[in-house]
């Protein structure tokens, strides 16, 4: 029997080494497909936002300013009677737009929300602008706050058509 024996001198350090690479390789690849997947909602945060009164506002153009970068933006927000008719942003300088370039397609994505749906329940806006979707959304409160009759103008209103129905 002629057998030859092989002595395989393995040493310890290289070992360690090896085995640190090959766990800092896989957790490399892991990193970068979690990175590079498509993610699969753009839509994910629903603003609390709401009204509690019934649709009921002094007809007229109600606007409330914005200050940013000592720049003004005034939005403007125009109801008759029982509707939200048109939502606009007026004084909108291009520095502002520069310097916020999510404003505008924001603040059309909020507007044409509440103009379809006449309220602020359930307004939705991207994880991209929540900050500054949440800031016009505020503005545009404030706005409707000064439109909406209060309860005592609400109460006088249907006095009045009362005894305008009595009186004929």
């Amino acid at each position: 029997m002629s057998s030859k024996t092989k002595i395989v001198v393995l040493h310890v350090k290289e070992l360690i080494y090896t085995g640190i690479f090959a766990v800092l390789g896989i957790l490399f690849i892991i990193l970068l497909i979690i990175m590079f997947l498509p993610e699969s909602e753009d839509k994910d945060t629903v603003s609390t936002m709401t009204q509690t009164t019934i649709n009921s506002y002094i007809p007229g153009v109600y606007t409330t300013s914005l200050i940013l970068n000592d720049n003004i933006v005034e939005i403007e927000v125009t109801v008759d009677e029982n509707n939200i008719n048109s939502i606009r942003l007026v004084n909108l300088d291009e520095a502002v737009t520069t310097m916020y370039p999510l404003i505008q397609p924001s603040f059309e994505e909020l507007a044409e929300q509440i103009i379809t749906n006449q309220s602020l329940d359930n307004i939705t806006y991207s994880d991209d602008s929540k900050y500054t979707s949440m800031v016009l959304l505020n503005a545009i409160t404030s706005s409707l706050d000064k439109a909406v009759k209060t309860e005592t103008e609400a109460e006088t209103d249907a006095n009045t058509d009362t005894e305008s129905e009595n009186k004929q």
